[in-house]
């Protein structure tokens, strides 16, 4: 089982960045995709951003294409949420996610794919 520590949330006024960070440790990073979800009070888990084993392949939700990248170093086990131009939409818990399986992911953008989580990280972007 993969362990994931997330770091970097916090308060940020709109139009600000962040960056998200995510250390796994437990098995072979470099052989997974990763990704990222978020949820905010009272709405359901949503897909933000995954990237795969090799870091070649991206994938945003489309409410963050364009203010968001996702990346990763094998070397150093982490992957990384930066997020500019940040709106008070964005604010929200963010999770860092791994599959169980290597290699290919499937359905990245359903939070059953998704076996392992981080405890999240608070987002909070004022007006």
């Amino acid at each position: 089982q993969v362990q994931l520590v997330e770091s970097g949330g916090g308060l940020v006024q709109a139009g600000g960045s962040l960056r998200l960070s995510c250390a796994a440790s437990g098995r072979t990073f470099s052989s997974y995709g990763m990704g990222w979800f978020r949820q905010a009070p009272g709405k359901e888990r949503e897909f933000v951003a995954a990237i795969s084993w090799s870091g070649d392949g991206k994938s945003y939700a489309d409410s963050v294409k364009g203010r968001f990248t996702i990346s990763r170093d094998n070397a150093k086990n982490t992957v990384y949420l930066q997020m500019n131009s940040l709106k008070p939409e964005d604010t929200a818990v963010y999770y860092c996610t791994a599959p169980s399986r290597p290699y290919y992911v499937g359905n990245y953008q359903s939070p059953t794919t998704w076996t392992s989580w981080g405890q999240g990280t608070q987002v909070t972007v004022s007006s």
